[in-house]
């Protein structure tokens, strides 16, 4: 049957987390390491704080409202 297996959904990969939005950042990270278990980095940062440029796919950046242990923006894969 044409199109009962394979697809888009089989291969693309998660890249970011608008979920987690507010969520504590471990449970965020659980999360994210649930969705893509091929993650081996995260890197923390306060909202606003300047991040070294370059891309790794290996890698989340997860920002977190300075101040707190929370989530403040969308975490991506980068």
């Amino acid at each position: 049957m044409i199109g009962a297996m394979g697809g888009a959904g089989d291969t693309a990969r998660k890249s970011s987390w608008p979920e987690v939005v507010g969520w504590n950042f471990l449970a965020a990270g659980l999360k994210i390491k649930k969705d893509r278990p091929d993650i081996i980095r995260f890197e923390f940062h306060d909202v606003g704080n300047t991040v070294p440029p370059g891309h790794d796919d290996d890698r989340v950046r997860l920002f977190l409202t300075p101040g707190t242990n929370f989530i403040g923006i969308t975490p991506f894969v980068g």
